[in-house]
């Protein structure tokens, strides 16, 4: 496990704790609400005037209240829950420092798995969609199940693969090809000097793949607004409103900083 994995891993973790604590005051807020409503008996109106009435009617606020916010705190559980599961399941990400490994092993993948398509269909072509094209398939690495389901036509009368699967393909190995070319090109960047403006200092943290942007204090709110409208957000260890490092964040702060 790298550092950026330890990182994703650490940020599960609180988010894994978090969720875990508002399901236990979500829990405890609808136990007490409920609580309440047992004291008052099934059907009891409020006694207009009685002693009773400033009570009663308290209550009830409680309860409603407590129940409210208690399936609110559940709910907020599950979403936090729920982004806890998924931290680190949207692809291969740019701040991990193998990003380039990972990227070539995937690019490779990809490849591999387009050029097994195309046999694939050169065979069934050759076979003219018959069972003889079975043997072949399973000689370039497929099942005989899957040999066979690529024999059967889809809903468009199509055998093998159909050419949006290798056109969706071939989009993805450019786009792979891509990022390995501008993450090498980030890596091989001379760190670029901090520029200050206003005094408001732009750091390019290659080490931590990100675009900073560190204020002399807090800033108003319009420029909180701005920075936040832009794509910048304000990370505490850092002491720096920051997003991740790219041509697209340097245009940002630079019409940031132009005020």
């Amino acid at each position: 496990m790298n550092a950026y994995e330890a990182k994703i891993e650490r940020r599960r973790e609180r988010l894994e704790a978090r969720a875990a604590r508002l399901a236990a005051e979500g829990q405890s807020r609808i136990a007490r609400a409920r609580q309440i409503s047992d004291g008052i008996p099934f059907g009891q109106p409020i006694l207009v005037g009685h002693h009773s009435e400033g009570r009663h009617r308290a209550d009830l606020k409680r309860i409603q209240g407590g129940f409210s916010k208690g399936y609110e705190a559940l709910a907020a559980s599950e979403a936090v829950a729920k982004r806890a599961e998924n931290l680190g399941q949207h692809g291969i990400s740019s701040d991990d420092p193998e990003a380039v490994i990972k990227l070539r092993a995937k690019l490779a993948g990809l490849e591999s798995a387009q050029e097994k398509m195309k046999a694939a269909n050169a065979v069934i072509r050759k076979a003219k969609g018959s069972a003889a094209a079975i043997p072949a398939l399973v000689a370039l690495g497929f099942s005989e199940a899957k040999a066979a389901n690529l024999l059967e036509a889809d809903f468009c009368g199509r055998v093998g693969f159909p050419s949006y699967a290798i056109s969706n393909n071939g989009a993805e190995i450019r786009r792979c090809q891509e990022r390995i070319k501008v993450l090498e090109a980030n890596a091989q960047r001379a760190p670029a000097p901090v520029v200050e403006v206003g005094g408001v200092q732009m750091v390019e943290n290659v080490e931590e793949n990100r675009l900073q942007l560190i204020f002399p204090g807090k800033p108003e709110a319009a420029m909180r607004a701005q920075l936040k409208g832009h794509g910048f957000r304000w990370a505490p260890s850092a002491g720096a409103w920051q997003r991740q490092l790219s041509n697209a964040a340097r245009y940002a702060a630079s019409q940031i900083l132009k005020g």
